[in-house]
């Protein structure tokens, strides 16, 4: 192995993949390399056999599953905003061809103790029995604002500079009440916390206005669309796409080390023996324990049902956000459901998946508030994994470590990640115009 790559990249996780992809479209000579015989990592889409091996040991799963090919469990579940920037890097690598999506069902917020569709326009507003007869008609107002508002036409501003008003002012305008704010903030904007109220309101109303967006591009019940087979296709499509631009992708090549030089920087990686040569190493935290710190930790459970989540119109695929003020917590819960319909179980079965950033070491009681809205299930299984950052300077030692998934069911964090990553590596800022109607041919179905 004694070519020299631009780059290297460690493991086959969803934003290792993505940006392999984006440097193999650059032009960059990319290596990538997996010490696991499996796509994914961390992200990885498990069969029966492999769920049941992963949380049971030796058991066998249940015969009335059906066939465990028929299953693919992805680990990391999280949808993707249709108008959003994952979907757009997506085109912007042209790997969308070897992809097929098809829109989620439903997007709910969970409030007082219920599940509600998340509304998302003016005509919306005024439906939804989230709000009384005059909140819907102030929430109605804000909503024109947010859809007639556009960054480089003054007249829609209203006389607000939007990087100087905070979010909370913007908020005070329209008088919305504290549930309304919880909603459009935690389920429409997809903040994790309330920090962003105190913060200028452009990147609160571009969030919004994505949503709405999002929602109005497939005329569905939610913003959001899922590959079928879920997401163990995006790291195969990118493998195949880097093969086209000269990339090469090895798996199963154990205890991968990063070499460095006497400076300090990355200079390749040796695995079996042999060491490639490179400028820069790309990794997730598993590959270098030691440049990263422990942040905090999930606590997911996934469940296999034989049914919808209950309130959700039925629907075969679905998010529900459960704000942090609606259950007393630091941080909010998400419900994740997808099944037969996105080919991710056999026909008359749901993967569930209830996940938050854990406040406590013991997921079965912390998850309680979002299982019990799930009704009868069929197995469930409970685990924590940690959640790291890193603490290195890219700029002296040439790694560039992405951080862990956190507990949200959509992509937005994750591409976040990804976009400032690739600024990192390439000096470059990732033009993400691109024509969205590339990736809604097998979307509408």
């Amino acid at each position: 192995m004694d070519e020299e790559y631009d780059v290297i990249v460690l493991g086959t996780g969803l934003k290792e993949c993505i940006l392999s992809g984006l440097l193999s479209v650059d032009g960059l000579k990319v290596l990538h390399m997996d010490q696991n015989d499996y796509y994914g990592g961390a992200s990885t889409s498990l069969n029966l056999t492999q769920l049941w091996k992963q949380y049971r040991g030796d058991d066998k799963p249940p015969e009335n599953f059906g066939s465990s090919r028929e299953y693919n469990v992805d680990m990391i579940p999280k949808f993707m905003m249709a108008n959003g920037a994952l979907v757009r890097v997506l085109i912007h690598t042209d790997v969308t061809k070897y992809l097929n999506f098809k829109a989620v069902d439903g997007s709910f917020v969970y409030n007082k103790g219920k599940i509600y569709k998340v509304p998302a326009t003016d005509v919306e507003a005024l439906k939804s029995p989230l709000m009384g007869l005059f909140e819907k008609r102030r929430a109605r107002k804000f909503f024109i604002y947010v859809q007639d508002y556009e960054a480089n036409d003054p007249k829609s501003h209203e006389g607000l500079d939007l990087n100087q008003v905070t979010a909370r002012q913007l908020i005070s305008k329209y008088g919305l009440e504290d549930d309304t704010i919880d909603f459009i903030g935690h389920a429409l904007a997809l903040h994790l916390d309330d920090s962003y109220l105190d913060k200028p309101a452009k990147d609160f109303v571009d969030r919004v206005k994505t949503y709405a967006e999002s929602l109005a591009r497939f005329q569905g019940g939610s913003p959001y669309i899922y590959p079928l087979y879920g997401l163990g296709e995006l790291p195969q499509a990118f493998a195949r796409l880097s093969a086209v631009y000269g990339g090469t992708y090895m798996l199963n090549k154990p205890a991968c080390r990063v070499e460095f030089g006497d400076d300090g920087k990355a200079i390749g990686v040796t695995s079996e023996g042999e060491t490639a040569k490179c400028k820069k190493v790309v990794c997730d935290p598993s590959y270098l324990p030691d440049k990263v710190h422990k942040v905090g930790k999930v606590a997911r459970a996934v469940c296999i049902m034989s049914h919808p989540i209950p309130d959700t119109n039925d629907s075969h695929s679905a998010q529900v956000i459960l704000p942090q003020k609606q259950l007393g917590r630091k941080s909010d819960m998400y419900l994740f459901c997808c099944s037969y319909a996105h080919n991710v179980a056999p026909k008359g079965k749901y993967i569930a998946f209830v996940t938050t950033e854990a406040e406590t070491d013991q997921p079965e009681v912390e998850l309680k508030p979002g299982i019990d809205l799930l009704g009868p299930v069929d197995e469930i299984f409970y685990d924590i994994y940690d959640r790291f950052e890193p603490t290195n300077d890219h700029a002296t030692d040439g790694c560039f470590i992405s951080t862990s998934y956190d507990a949200t069911t959509h992509f937005e964090t994750t591409v976040k990640d990804v976009v400032q990553m690739y600024s990192k590596i390439t000096g470059k800022v990732l033009d993400l115009s691109v024509d969205l109607s590339a990736a809604s041919a097998t979307a509408e179905e």
